[in-house]
């Protein structure tokens, strides 16, 4: 009974017009990107591993992933734990780079910082985040993706599905 109220869920989601146009929207600005570069914590790090092979991959793009457990206690240690990912960001940055922001509260420190350096610097953003429609990562990007909901598994697999979604837009 579960799976079918899971299938309801991802329909009815993905019928909504402003997903469509989001999508639509993230696959204009990333088909032309030269890379693209994914971040986010815990569960949502882990998908950003699973998109930087996929987009790599199946879309031929160049992409970055802080993901590297020695890079991130490397730059924690020297920058502190929520300007780590600001600062490899602006290491990381090269113009016309697309940053992929994902966080399930939409309002991880960590985050945000990296979100604002890149837009500082001049790069565009998608950003993915769930619980509270007005949280502070939705209003950041230039195409804001958010599930709303408090259980972190269900909405870390709407942002997996979303991006998967962009991902066979682009090829």
């Amino acid at each position: 009974m579960q799976i079918d109220l899971y299938n309801k869920a991802f329909a009815e989601y993905f019928a909504s017009e402003s997903i469509r146009n989001g999508i639509s929207e993230a696959v204009h600005m990333i088909k032309p990107a030269k890379r693209v570069i994914f971040i986010g914590n815990g569960g949502s790090n882990a998908i950003c591993s699973h998109m930087m092979e996929d987009y790599m991959k199946i879309a031929s793009k160049q992409t970055l992933s802080f993901t590297d457990a020695a890079l991130i206690t490397c730059f924690a240690n020297d920058y502190g734990y929520e300007s780590a990912m600001a600062e490899w960001v602006n290491f990381s940055f090269q113009p016309g780079d697309i940053l992929v922001a994902i966080s399930s509260s939409g309002e991880s420190a960590s985050i945000l910082n990296a979100v604002n350096k890149h837009r500082n610097n001049g790069g565009k953003v998608v950003t993915l985040s769930g619980f509270e429609s007005e949280n502070s990562l939705s209003k950041l990007g230039d195409i804001n993706f958010n599930t709303p909901g408090r259980n972190y598994g269900i909405v870390e697999c709407f942002h997996q599905v979303i991006l998967h979604a962009i991902l066979d837009e682009l090829v």
